[in-house]
């Protein structure tokens, strides 16, 4: 067994300068820094596509030669900029060629790169900058760059931002476009950068991956050089076409698209900046990807567009359609669908960030094969069916604290575990046990064939004022299949005597990409839903105006069906509340990748809460 260390010097949060990244037989793969990897990779894809981006109506296309070059080019600037060793570049946009050969280049500069997700607060920008000591920040537009430019002079590391889209509105010292920041480094030699590459070890830190920080301050993931180069071999996939279009900000999208694409030789495909507000299937169905990576969210819309055509088709299509659902007339309606979807060439279909619904599941696993994939801050476990699979080469899981069903806390350990938490010794070390054993926090079982399923978080568990532990996903996984017309359906009842659900109902979301709000129009497939029940009702508005008595009554029917198969009474909806608006990212009941920010929804709802409980 092979045990690699970090100098102890550089990172506060490992005193004792040990990362905990171990090696075994089990996977023989030799360490790598990212710089290898992409050599490697430039000697077998250099002449092939590697980035493609829209611009004037048109794909502009580089090799992955050109890639390098680019990205040695960005070194060279960074490093005339004054980037110091194990600094960050932080890179505040949405996903762009700019933004990879901004990261790569970091790299390669001996440097680390930052993502911020383009929804961050100025100050929240700040803690990150200032965390992550940023000597260089990349922004996206003006609408970014008036937030750093806001913080600059509270950020001491900062000496230089980069502006890669829009033009700069006001000359401003140390303030460059893309262009003319590409062109900085031109005096610096190629012996220079050779040099800092070449003193480059694989388990020294390169990239750090911020949480939400939903549950305290944001914490800085350390990924090593070891770490996103083995991630990025586990997906076992070459010379694909993908789009990108999730945050690069988030572990799952740069492993998927960013990392992996150097490793496997992929054409990435650059969406639009609002693709999760409606634009992303016009790229889809321009591209024609054979492979895509979406979070759970982004699948049930998916499945909601397909069940949507069902309700606007005719009695014998919408039978039709209900047949190929069960495998039937696959090719003659569905590949019909997939095409107009843009999936017509997918052949691979990965599912991340947080646990897909069974519905979900189930609908697409009886089309095509849907991989999950389980990520957290660098672990991947890739998969296929109802699972998240069995680890990656090189990894192990176990469970600990087990109940008396088997489910437990689940734990990771290998190579393509994180190194810790920058700055923050105390949170790394709960993270962590003394053998190295990372504590996800969530929660799992383990199938008799070593197939892990999650279960839930723990942080999410509602403990009632009884004492009996209550998973919720489950729960809200049952509604929304019991009851297509609902969007979100949320548990509540932590140290309460009873469980309670909050409720929002499918609605078009309007395609501002500053906004995204909900409408209040319902979609087609509740509005189908709505008519079944002996409503005209087709607004949000008028069903909780008037207590729609049609709608209220068939929901309260569907979770009874629901609590009939419940663990016990204590797991059964005892009320419900809908609500006047579906949660959005806009409305901060969402994060970034679409994920249901709990925490959020109580305070916001809090009145509504309330009411539940009074006497």
């Amino acid at each position: 067994m092979i045990i690699l260390y970090f100098p102890e010097s550089l990172w506060t949060s490992f005193a004792d300068g040990r990362v905990r990244l171990r090696i075994d037989n089990s996977c023989p793969q030799t360490p790598i820094t990212v710089h290898q990897m992409f050599k490697e990779s430039l000697e077998k894809y250099g002449s092939l596509n590697a980035l493609a981006s829209k611009k004037n109506g048109r794909w502009e296309k580089i090799t992955f030669s050109e890639y390098y070059r680019l990205s040695r080019k960005a070194a060279k600037s960074f490093l005339k900029l004054g980037l110091e060793r194990f600094h960050s570049v932080a890179i505040l946009g949405f996903n762009s060629p700019e933004w990879f050969i901004s990261a790569v280049g970091a790299v390669f500069a001996g440097g680390i790169v930052t993502g911020i997700y383009t929804t961050n607060s100025p100050e929240a920008c700040h803690y990150i900058a200032h965390d992550s000591k940023t000597n260089i920040m990349v922004v996206e537009n003006w609408k970014q760059l008036d937030k750093i430019m806001q913080i600059w002079n509270r950020l001491p590391h900062l000496k230089a931002v980069v502006l890669y889209k829009d033009s700069i509105p006001e000359r401003h010292p140390n303030l460059y476009t893309m262009e003319e920041f590409l062109d900085l480094g031109d005096d610096i030699s190629d012996t220079t950068l050779d040099d800092i590459i070449n003193s480059q070890k694989p388990n020294q830190c390169c990239v750090l991956i911020y949480t939400s920080g939903t549950t305290g301050k944001p914490k800085g993931a350390m990924l090593s050089h070891d770490n996103v180069c083995t991630s990025g071999s586990s997906f076992k996939v070459q010379q694909e076409s993908i789009v990108s279009y999730l945050p690069l900000s988030h572990i799952a999208a740069q492993i998927y698209d960013l990392w992996t694409g150097i490793k496997w030789g992929e054409q990435v495909y650059f969406a639009e900046p609002d693709a999760l507000k409606g634009s992303l299937i016009n790229t889809l169905k321009e591209v024609q990807p054979t492979s895509h990576m979406g979070v759970p969210r982004v699948w049930e819309k998916i499945m909601e567009k397909l069940k949507d055509a069902s309700a606007q088709s005719g009695f014998m299509k919408k039978r039709m359609l209900s047949w190929a659902i069960f495998g039937l007339y696959n090719y003659f309606v569905l590949a019909k669908i997939r095409n107009a979807l843009g999936f017509s060439s997918c052949q691979k279909h990965f599912s991340g960030a947080a646990p897909l619904n069974t519905e979900t599941l189930y609908f697409f696993l009886v089309q095509q094969t849907l991989l999950i994939l389980f990520s957290l801050s660098v672990f991947p476990i890739y998969c296929d069916f109802r699972s998240c699979g069995k680890p990656a080469p090189g990894c192990k899981v176990k469970l600990v604290d087990k109940d008396t069903e088997g489910s437990g806390e689940i734990c990771f350990w290998g190579r393509t575990v994180f190194m810790g938490y920058l700055n923050m010794e105390d949170k790394t070390k709960e993270a962590f046990d003394e053998d190295g054993w990372l504590h996800s926090g969530d929660l799992g079982k383990l199938d008799k064939d070593g197939f892990l399923y999650v279960t839930g978080r723990i942080k999410d568990l509602i403990i009632t004022a009884g004492g009996e532990n209550v998973p919720p996903i489950p729960i809200e996984d049952a509604v929304k299949k019991e009851l297509p017309i609902v969007s979100n359906a949320m548990v509540i009842g932590d140290k309460k005597k009873f469980l309670a659900m909050l409720l929002t109902l499918k609605v078009n979301h309007v395609l501002d990409p500053d906004t995204s709000d909900p409408t209040d129009i319902l979609t087609e497939q509740a509005r189908d839903f709505c008519q079944k029940t002996g409503s005209k009702a087709t607004k949000v508005s008028e069903i909780v105006a008037t207590r729609d008595q049609a709608i209220y009554q068939a929901i309260q029917e569907g979770i009874n069906k629901v609590n009939m198969n419940a663990t016990n009474r204590v797991h059964c909806i005892q009320k419900w509340i809908v609500l006047p608006r579906d949660f959005s990212i806009s409305g901060g009941e969402l994060g970034p990748t679409m994920k249901l920010k709990r925490l959020t929804v109580l305070e916001k709802y809090r009145n509504e809460v309330d009411s539940f409980y009074e006497e």
